[in-house]
């Protein structure tokens, strides 16, 4: 009974210690274990040339894939192709870049003094904030292109009214009312099925240059945190698995691009932005790497900043302006083939993404 009592009265300061123990495992403190900046410059130039070429394929495939019947925007396999994009998007923003804010925003490093054992989720709130901020900026830039598109129009239509008006002074009242009447049916029915492609222009266009936003943004924090590191066992997973997630949001980046039917010139920019992001970042990183401190509490607060506004406009933009959009399709809903394998594509997509976390 004395055993089991001394036993109660030691418990309770074991895991007093156990707790001081997990606090004090913070690393925030810099360590030079595993450092070897030779060894890592030679990772981070591979890892360049190798992210370069994956992100430009990934975001050439859509685009020269058009040309081909398959790879059509209006076809069967286009569906897939963007469906397997967005559950990459998606699962780069919730699995990938969100727990990396909260890790960020809710390190020991940046509450030392032990004080708030649950601290507000400011990632989350960054990412709603970014979610909403993306719908705002979606509505009122496809508000701007509709009042421009239709502006533009408008001197058209009052040269077509003069025009009807001439002609109604030249024949009987009777003839002018029916030719006047069928002129207008005929123009209304013209109009209405432009007005709702130039609306389809937009939207696809506005999606387009939100997504590349929002990837730009998350390229550059991983590209800079890549680059500023001097550990090659840091960097060498890296390598592979940045890759390949590059390659997968080119793809889906090149998607929204054809659809959105840009110019060459405009189509050409887009792509090397996007190839380019990451390797500036990676460079970048490089260039700061002897006073760039990963673990500093400004980094941890920067980088937790950044990454949630990304995972805000990434999962809006998979969930609404590419799921929703293609899901509620009516030529998807009514082909039960099509839907099964636009739902594989997203499946794929999302656990292939996914499983990229394990390496990073």
């Amino acid at each position: 009974m004395g055993a089991k009592k001394h036993t109660l009265q030691v418990l309770p300061l074991l895991l007093l210690f156990v707790q001081q123990a997990a606090a004090s495992t913070c690393d925030c403190d810099n360590t030079t274990d595993g450092i070897d900046r030779q060894g890592a410059m030679k990772l981070k130039l591979i890892a360049i040339a190798s992210i370069l070429t994956a992100g430009a394929t990934g975001v050439l495939v859509p685009v020269i894939g058009r040309s081909m019947a398959v790879l059509r925007p209006d076809g069967n396999a286009f569906f897939a192709v963007k469906a397997f994009a967005a559950g990459v998007i998606l699962a780069t923003g919730m699995v990938h870049i969100l727990p990396a804010a909260f890790d960020g925003l809710t390190s020991p490093c940046l509450n030392k003094s032990g004080r708030g054992k649950n601290p507000f989720p400011f990632a989350g709130l960054v990412s709603m904030f970014a979610a909403v901020a993306t719908m705002v900026v979606d509505s009122l830039a496809a508000g701007y292109y509709h009042r421009s598109q239709f502006s533009k129009a408008r001197p058209v239509d009052n040269i077509n009214i003069h025009k009807h008006d001439a002609d109604e002074e030249r024949t009987e009242h009777a003839q002018q009312i029916n030719v006047h009447t069928h002129a207008t049916h005929t123009h209304s029915h013209g109009g209405s099925s432009e007005e709702g492609s130039i609306a389809e222009s937009i939207r696809h266009r506005v999606v387009s240059q939100v997504l590349e936003l929002g990837i730009l943004v998350h390229s550059v924090i991983i590209g800079v945190s890549l680059g500023a590191s001097v550990r090659p066992s840091t960097i060498r997973p890296l390598v592979g698995a940045l890759s390949f997630h590059q390659f997968f949001e080119g793809i889906g980046l090149g998607g929204c691009i054809v659809q959105a039917n840009f110019k060459v010139k405009a189509t050409v920019i887009m792509a090397i932005f996007f190839s380019l992001t990451a390797p500036v970042g990676i460079t970048l990183g490089i260039a700061i790497s002897s006073s760039y401190n990963e673990h500093s509490s400004t980094a941890f607060i920067v980088e937790g900043v950044f990454n949630s506004a990304s995972a805000g406009i990434l999962i809006y933009m998979s969930l609404v302006d590419l799921l929703a959009t293609d899901f509620n399709n009516l030529k998807l809903q009514t082909n039960i083939k099509l839907q099964l394998m636009a739902y594989l594509a997203l499946f794929l997509g999302a656990g292939l993404m996914s499983m990229l976390a394990i390496w990073a």
